[in-house]
């Protein structure tokens, strides 16, 4: 898979939807205003696969909340449509798009409002019609997967910004959504909060077969995590392709005001200095160690 250019806002369609049971959501060239005016997407192409995590990458005030909030419903596009296993979600109001996927918030206080953590949980699976019984087994059943089984009787209120995000995401995925889609999941957390979302987030495609959706302008861990990455400048998806294609591409990520992942910038530089050719596209630390040795073998005596 090579990256793949937008060539201008307005001057494309988008490709029609896959029915093969590979693409589970298609955004298709949708544009949402705002009441106010304001436009949050334009034109949007978009496109979720079974099994992948696809990260959303562009800086504040690029559209990546507001595609977010179309993918289930949350807001309805004012041209174009959204499709979900190639059906086309025609309704704003009624839609039952939010049991197939969810959202986790970038800011957790906007998710959680029960009393207890367990009660915060079991309100989606009473919301799709299960009995007080079944949801609080589906919801200590989640906790546990998450690994915040020990949170249950806690308040929300009390938790840190790293419990309240596990807690979050417990209250989607207890729902068994085919898609969850997380916005700045890693923000504001530190190092080790930050390093358990992120192997949740690996266990929620590779164990439970969930598609994953990332908004973020975290490039060193959209590098680390996904297996493709999306462009969002101006309210539309200016290019998308593999981690290693998109973050070596430093023209593209200068256009959408991004800064390559600091690991690329070390390695291109290092290269540089040290009159290295830059073969490879290593994005993780082991395989930069790969990489640099390869081509220090390979370099002729004497060209120091």
């Amino acid at each position: 898979m090579t990256t793949e250019r937008n060539p201008g806002v307005g001057s494309h369609a988008c490709a029609a939807p896959v029915l093969d049971g590979t693409e589970v959501i298609h955004v298709d060239c949708v544009s949402h205003v705002y009441p106010d005016g304001s436009i949050g997407i334009h034109d949007m192409c978009f496109k979720v696969k079974a099994d992948e995590i696809v990260a959303l990458c562009g800086p504040n005030g690029s559209g990546k909340s507001t595609l977010i909030e179309h993918l289930n419903g949350l807001l309805f596009p004012s041209q174009g449509r959204v499709v979900f296993h190639g059906a086309a979600v025609e309704r704003p109001v009624g839609s039952d798009l939010w049991r197939e996927v969810g959202v986790v918030f970038q800011r957790s206080d906007d998710q959680l409002f029960a009393p207890t953590v367990l009660d915060d949980v079991m309100f989606g699976p009473l919301n799709m019609g299960l009995s007080p019984e079944e949801a609080r087994r589906e919801a200590l059943a989640a906790l546990h997967d998450v690994g915040a089984a020990d949170l249950a009787q806690k308040m929300p209120h009390y938790l840190s910004a790293g419990q309240k995000r596990l807690v979050a995401i417990a209250g989607v995925f207890a729902m068994h959504p085919k898609v969850i889609a997380l916005d700045e999941p890693t923000s504001d957390l530190d190092p080790l909060h930050a390093e358990t979302i992120e192997r949740l987030i690996r266990e929620l495609r590779s164990v439970h077969h969930i598609s994953i959706v990332i908004s973020t302008h975290d490039l060193d861990f959209a590098a680390r995590i996904a297996d493709r990455v999306c462009i969002v400048k101006s309210g539309s998806i200016i290019a998308e392709g593999p981690p290693a294609e998109i973050f070596y591409d430093r023209d593209l990520l200068q256009e959408a005001a991004l800064k390559q992942p600091l690991l690329v910038q070390l390695y291109e530089e290092f290269c540089r200095v040290s009159g290295i050719r830059t073969e490879g596209k290593p994005l993780s630390i082991q395989e930069v160690t790969r990489e640099v040795r390869s081509q220090i073998t390979q370099k002729p005596p004497g060209n120091d």
